[in-house]
Order: structure tokens, then C-alpha cells, then sequence
């Protein structure tokens, strides 16, 4: 799986690392789709992320090459702090609505503040695509 880090840093010059990931077949040779862009964007504005992970997991399921339907996302952010977990999911859906009323059919979510966080912490693979429908 290729990865592609941006550095960000805000005004009290401290750096984060935005991990955008995807597998490059199901990409071809775009980088980041417009999809993964704006969930970024989004996150990034919205939470000030000390590190954020957007995973483009369309490849895993029944969709055509090069979709953007299915991610996971990896926010950390002082702003979780004293936000039970429901309610970190609530934010981050309410920030990523429009993407989840136009075309994004899953959206996985892993809120943490940098205290749960730690250094270093990798996010479980998720489950290969059992074909929807009970399947």
C-alpha cells in the first residue's frame, strides 16, 4: 500500500503528518481523489489533527477502479478531550456530511486524543469485503 505524507504546520510551529492512503491499482496513478481531498481538508480545518490518516478502502469491495466510497479515518486531536467516543464519531460525521449524503457508502472512525494516541500507534487492517447483503 503506498502512502503519501504531507507536512503541515500551524502557527505555533508545530508539525503533523497527514497520511493519505490508498493502493495504487485501485487509484491508477492519481495520488488522492477529490473524495480523499475534501475529507482532508475538512478534518484538518475543523480539528487540528496532531495526526490524521484518510485510508481509501474502495479496493476492498465490490466498486469500480479508482473509487472513492469506503474509508477510514484516523483523527487525533486535543479536541477529542473529555468527548465520549459516540460523540467523537458524531463530530466527525457531522463535519463529513455532504461526502456521506453524495457517494461515501462507509466511513470507518478512529478519534483519539494524543494522550490515547501514544507515539507510533498503527490502526488494525479492517476486515476483507464479505459482499453486502449478509453475504
Amino acid at each position: 500500500m503506498a502512502s503519501l505524507f504531507l507536512k503541515l504546520q500551524t502557527s505555533q510551529v508545530l508539525l503533523k503528518t497527514v497520511r493519505l492512503k490508498h493502493k495504487p491499482a485501485a487509484m491508477a496513478a492519481d495520488t488522492t481523489g477529490p473524495v480523499s481531498q475534501a475529507i482532508q481538508a475538512k478534518l484538518t480545518e475543523k480539528f487540528v489533527p496532531l495526526h490524521m490518516e484518510i485510508i481509501n478502502e474502495s479496493y476492498m469491495h465490490n466498486v469500480p477502479k479508482g473509487s472513492e466510497t469506503h474509508f477510514k479515518v484516523v483523527v487525533v486531536s486535543e479536541q477529542f478531550k473529555d468527548v465520549k467516543l459516540i460523540g467523537r464519531h458524531r463530530l466527525v460525521n457531522d463535519v463529513l456530511s455532504h461526502e456521506l449524503q453524495s457517494g461515501v457508502h462507509a466511513l470507518s472512525i478512529v478519534a483519539k486524543t494524543p494522550d490515547q494516541w501514544g507515539e507510533g500507534l498503527n490502526v488494525e487492517k479492517s476486515p476483507a469485503c464479505r459482499g453486502g447483503f449478509g453475504k
